[in-house]
C-alpha cells in the first residue's frame, strides 16, 4: 500500500486534472464498486497470454481497496475464470468474473442446462474444424463459451478465420458474439461485461461504479455507466468512457489516487482529537473550531438544523472555513478571551479572533440596513500573508451550491437560506468540484494595514460594510458574557476552570426558546470506528434540568426560568397527560422527526453511521421528571417564590410519576433493549415527589398528605427491590446483578443517608467494578450494541460526590483532579474519555460533563452542601 501512495504522490501532476476531480468525487460515495479488466489493464499485454501477470502497483492498490469498508473490487475479464484466478493470484476479497460475465464462480458450468451444453459441444466441434491447420490461431475453451484468438496469425489467415466464424457459428441463434482485440468469443450465455457490471452493482448495492478497461469488449461496460459512475479507457481508440490514460501503469496511479482519497474519506483526514475543538456560541447557534482555526462545524439557523460546515464528520469536502499563514506551521496556541466565548488562535505574525455575533441588524439615518440571523465574525490581525479557504456545504452537503464573487464578498447560491461572506478587498478564486464551489484567496495583512475582516452572514445577502469598527463590535459581543460571569458565585480555588464550564453551559442554551442542548454535535463516536454515534443536538428534559440546576448553584437563575417556561409549553402540548412527555424535543419544543442516517458522510475518523434525529425520542424514561422537580425546588429557594407556570410544571411532574412510576422503562442510558425496573428511574420518581413536597411546604405553607404517601411507597419499593444480595449493592435494575454508576443516586438523591451501610457498599461496588483511573464507566452489562465505549465524565463526578459524602475527601480531590486533566487545551470536555488511548470520545462539548465538573468544584470548595 505504501508503494501505491508513493506512486500517486510522485505522479500527482501526471494525472489529468479532470480525472483527478472525478476520482475525488467517486471516492466519497457511500458504497463504491471498482471493476477492472485484466489483460491490458491490471496486466500489460504480452505475446504469451499465460505470462500475463499484473503490475505490482496495481495488485497493491486492488488489495488495499478491497480491504476498505463499503468498497467492492471486481476483475471482469474475458478469460476463463479458472485461468483468471490462477494468473491474477488476487485475494478472495476481490471478486473475479470470467468469460465476459458468463462466470461468476467456479461451479458455473454445472448450472448450464443440457440444451446449452449440447450447443457448446457443437460450437467447439465447428470451431475446431475452422481453425484446423491455421498457424497462429488458438482456441480457448471456457465453461460457457469458446474464444478464437488470432493475435499471432498472419493477416490473410486471420481474415479467413474471422470470415468463416462470422458466416458460420456466429450466425447461430443460440450464440452470442463478442469482439475483442484480436479475438472473437462465442458464448451460449447471452451476457457481456456491461451486464456483468450491472449485476455486480445490484448485488453490492453500489452507489457508483468506477470501470477501467482497454479492450473493445470493455465498451459494453462503459456504455452501461451512468450518473456518478466513472469510466477510464486505457490506450487509443474510440470509447464511451469519460476519461482516458495511456497505459496500465497510469491506471495503477489512478487506483492509487482512489485508494488514498477513499481511505481519507472513510477514516478521517487528520482527525483532530475531539477534546481539542473549541466552542463558539451566541445563544442562537453554535460552531466548533479546530486548534488551527478551521471552522469544522456550524449548523444554521438553529443548533439542531442541518450543518453548513460538517468537516468534523466528513472531512474537508463536507464543508469548512479555513484560515492559516501562507507559510504553514502549527499555531503557537489557542485560547478563549477571559470571560467570553471569543477564541483567539495565534501564529507568529498572525492572530485569528473568532466569535459568533448576534443578528447583524443596524438602522441608521442614512438608510443603512443589514438584516439577518447570526454572523460568524473572523478578525485577522498581524503582518503575515494568509491563505483563506471557504467551502460551504449546506444541508450536510446534500445541496449543491455556487459561489458568486460580487462587490465586497461572496454570495452562497443554491440554498433556501441566504448566506453571504463579507470580505472587503479579498480577491477570491472560485473552483468547482462535483457541483460544489470552493473559494480560495491569499491576503497580505501588511498591505491591508494589519487587519482583515471576514464576516459570514446568515439570513441575508447583504455585503454592505458595518458602520461599527470590528474592534468595537467585538467588545459589544463580549461584554454580555463578561457581565454574566461577573455575576456568578465562583469558587476561588478553581475559578477559571468553573467559569469556562459555566460559559460552555451558557453557550449550549438556546435563548430564543429557553431550551438547552445536551451537546453541540451529532455522531461523534463513543468508540472510534464504531457504530455508537448519536445525535445530541436536542433538549433532553433530564440533561437540560441538570444543566440549569448547575447554573442556579452558581447564582444564575435566568436559564432555569427560561427552561421551565419551555417545559411548561411541552407539558401543555401533552393535552393534560404529562406522563406522555418525551425524553427529548427539538429546541423549539416539538417532537423530533424519524432518526435517519446520512450515508454520504464517512463520520469522525471513519465512525459510521452519521445520524440525525434520535430514536430515544420514543422511549419511556421515567427518570426525567426528577431533575425537573429538583431544578424547580432550587429556583424557588434561590428566588424565594414560585411562579404560576412553575406550579403547573410541578403538579404535572408529580401527576406523571403517580400515573407511571410502577412501570418498567428504558432508563437514562437509553439502551435499545426491553424495558426494566431501573433503580435510577425509581429513585428519580421518588425525588420528583420529595422535591415537590419541599416546594409546597416551604413556598406555599401547605402539606400534601397524598404526595407523602406516594413518595414513601416509591421509596420503600426501590429500597426493597433494588438491592441485590449477591452483588451487595444497589444494581442497575430489579433482579439484575450488573452494576450501574447511576445507582449511586440511591444516596446522592437523599433517599439513603450518607452513612447508611447500603450506600457505602454501593459506592465501593461501583468503584471496584466501574472505575478505571480517571474515569467511571456507566456500566459493563451488554446493551445490545457491538463494541465498547469510554468512561463517562458525569459518572466520574457522581463518584467524586459519593466519596465526599462518605468521608473520603482525599479520594474525591484526587479523582476530580484526574477528571479535569482530561480536558482539552481550552478547557472543554466531551461526553467520555478513553483512559487507554488517552483521548476524548462522544459528542462535544457535553453539558453532562461540565455540569458535573461545576458541582464537584462547588462541593469541594464548600460552596454547596451535598
Amino acid at each position: 500500500m505504501t508503494d501505491v501512495v508513493e506512486v500517486d504522490q510522485k505522479a500527482a501532476g501526471q494525472i489529468d486534472p479532470e480525472l483527478r476531480a472525478a476520482i475525488g468525487r467517486i471516492a466519497r460515495v457511500p458504497q463504491l464498486l471498482i471493476a477492472c479488466d485484466y489483460d491490458g489493464t491490471l496486466a500489460p499485454i504480452v505475446a504469451d497470454p499465460t505470462m500475463a501477470v499484473p503490475l505490482p502497483e496495481s495488485v497493491a492498490a486492488v488489495r488495499a481497496l478491497a480491504a476498505l469498508p463499503q468498497t467492492t473490487v471486481a476483475v471482469v475479464s474475458g478469460r476463463a475464470l479458472r485461468d483468471l484466478a490462477t494468473l491474477s493470484r488476487l485475494p478472495s476479497e476481490v471478486h473475479l468474473v470470467g468469460s465476459h460475465g458468463s462466470e461468476f464462480d467456479i461451479g458455473f458450468v454445472e448450472r448450464l442446462t443440457p440444451e446449452l451444453v449440447e450447443v457448446r459441444t457443437r460450437l467447439q466441434v465447428a470451431l475446431r474444424e475452422i481453425v484446423a491447420g491455421k498457424p497462429g490461431v488458438r482456441l480457448e475453451n471456457k465453461p460457457a463459451s469458446v474464444a478464437v484468438h488470432y493475435r499471432t496469425a498472419e493477416r490473410p489467415v486471420a481474415d479467413e478465420v474471422k470470415d468463416r466464424v462470422a458466416t458460420g457459428p456466429a450466425t447461430w441463434p443460440e450464440v452470442t458474439v463478442t469482439h475483442g482485440k484480436e479475438v472473437i468469443e462465442l458464448s451460449v450465455v447471452p451476457t457481456h461485461k456491461g451486464t456483468a457490471v450491472d449485476q455486480l452493482r445490484t448485488s453490492m448495492s453500489a452507489s457508483a461504479v468506477l470501470f477501467i478497461g482497454d479492450d473493445i469488449t470493455d465498451e459494453n461496460a462503459f456504455g452501461n455507466l451512468h450518473g456518478p459512475d466513472v469510466g477510464v479507457k486505457i490506450g487509443p481508440g474510440e470509447t464511451k468512457a469519460g476519461y482516458r490514460v495511456g497505459e496500465p501503469i497510469e491506471a495503477a496511479r489512478v487506483l492509487g489516487l482512489l485508494l488514498q482519497t477513499r481511505r481519507h474519506w472513510l477514516f478521517g483526514e487528520r482527525a483532530v482529537p475531539i477534546e481539542r475543538h473549541s466552542l463558539l456560541s451566541n445563544g442562537e447557534t453554535v460552531a466548533l473550531l479546530t486548534p488551527d482555526a478551521k471552522v469544522t462545524w456550524l449548523c444554521h439557523p438553529r443548533p439542531d438544523s442541518s450543518a453548513i460546515f460538517a468537516d468534523l464528520l466528513g472531512g474537508s469536502p463536507a464543508g469548512h472555513f479555513a484560515v492559516q499563514p501562507e507559510r504553514g506551521g502549527i499555531p503557537l496556541g489557542q485560547r478563549y478571551r477571559p470571560g467570553t466565548m471569543t477564541v483567539e488562535t495565534r501564529w507568529s505574525g498572525l492572530a485569528v479572533t473568532d466569535w459568533l455575533d448576534r443578528a447583524p441588524t443596524a438602522n441608521h439615518a442614512d438608510g443603512f440596513v443589514i438584516a439577518g440571523d447570526s454572523a460568524l465574525v473572523r478578525r485577522l490581525t498581524g503582518s503575515a500573508t494568509v491563505k483563506l479557504e471557504f467551502s460551504p456545504r449546506p444541508e450536510f452537503g446534500q445541496v449543491q451550491v455556487r459561489l458568486q464573487a460580487i462587490g465586497d464578498g461572496l454570495l452562497v447560491l443554491g440554498s433556501n437560506e441566504p448566506v453571504a461572506l463579507y470580505s472587503p478587498g479579498v480577491a477570491w478564486e472560485i473552483s468547482e468540484d462535483g457541483g460544489y464551489d470552493t473559494a480560495r484567496a491569499t491576503v497580505d495583512l501588511t498591505a491591508r494595514g494589519g487587519e482583515q475582516l471576514l464576516e459570514l452572514r446568515f439570513g441575508t445577502q447583504s455585503l454592505q460594510p458595518h458602520p461599527t469598527p470590528a474592534a468595537d463590535r467585538q467588545d459589544s459581543a463580549e461584554e454580555p458574557w463578561k457581565a454574566w460571569v461577573r455575576s456568578l458565585r465562583l469558587p476561588p480555588e478553581s475559578r477559571e476552570l468553573v467559569a469556562r464550564s459555566a460559559l460552555t453551559l451558557k453557550g449550549l442554551c438556546h435563548d430564543p426558546t429557553g431550551a438547552i442542548l445536551a451537546a453541540a454535535t451529532t455522531s461523534l463516536p463513543e468508540e472510534l470506528g464504531g457504530v455508537r454515534n448519536w445525535d445530541y443536538r436536542y433538549c433532553w428534559l433530564r440533561d437540560a434540568a441538570m444543566t440549569a440546576r448547575a447554573l442556579v448553584d452558581l447564582g444564575s437563575i435566568d436559564e432555569a426560568e427560561g427552561l421551565l417556561r419551555w417545559v411548561d409549553g411541552c407539558v401543555e402540548r401533552t393535552g393534560g397527560h404529562p406522563e406522555r412527555l418525551h425524553p427529548l424535543y427539538t429546541v423549539e419544543g416539538y417532537e423530533l422527526g424519524a432518526e435517519a442516517v446520512i450515508d454520504t458522510l464517512p463520520g469522525y475518523a471513519g465512525s459510521r453511521p452519521v445520524r440525525v434525529g434520535n430514536l430515544a425520542n420514543h422511549q419511556l424514561q421515567l427518570d426525567v421528571f426528577g431533575p425537573v422537580a429538583d431544578l424547580l425546588a432550587a429556583v424557588a429557594d434561590a428566588r424565594g417564590s414560585v411562579r404560576e407556570e412553575e406550579w403547573r410544571v410541578l403538579e404535572a411532574m408529580v401527576q406523571a410519576v403517580e400515573r407511571r412510576w410502577h412501570e418498567p422503562d428504558h432508563g437514562l442510558w437509553e439502551a435499545r433493549l426491553q424495558p426494566r425496573h431501573h433503580v435510577y428511574s425509581k429513585v428519580m420518581c421518588w425525588m420528583t415527589v420529595d422535591r415537590a413536597l419541599h416546594v409546597v411546604r416551604k413556598h406555599a405553607g401547605q402539606d400534601r398528605p397524598e404526595w407523602v404517601g406516594l413518595r414513601d411507597r416509591i421509596g420503600h419499593n426501590v429500597l426493597e427491590h433494588g438491592w441485590h444480595e449477591e452483588a451487595g449493592a444497589y444494581t442497575v435494575a430489579y433482579g439484575d446483578e450488573e452494576m450501574d454508576a447511576s445507582s449511586l443516586w440511591i444516596g446522592l438523591s437523599g433517599l439513603l443517608p450518607d452513612d447508611d451501610p447500603r450506600f457505602l457498599s454501593t459506592v465501593l461496588k461501583v468503584e471496584a467494578d466501574l472505575r478505571s483511573g480517571p474515569v467511571v464507566y456507566r456500566y459493563r452489562w451488554d446493551d445490545g450494541l457491538p463494541g465498547r465505549e469510554g468512561g463517562f465524565h458525569i459518572c466520574t463526578s457522581w463518584l467524586v460526590e459519593a466519596y465526599l459524602r462518605t468521608g473520603r475527601r482525599a479520594d474525591a480531590e484526587e479523582l476530580f483532579e484526574q477528571m479535569v486533566a482530561t480536558a482539552g487545551p481550552t478547557g472543554l470536555l466531551p461526553e467520555q474519555y478513553d483512559p487507554l488511548a488517552e483521548r476524548g470520545l462522544g459528542n462535544h462539548p457535553q453539558a453532562y460533563s461540565h455540569l458535573g465538573l461545576i458541582r464537584c468544584a462547588l462541593l469541594l470548595a464548600g460552596l454547596l452542601k451535598p
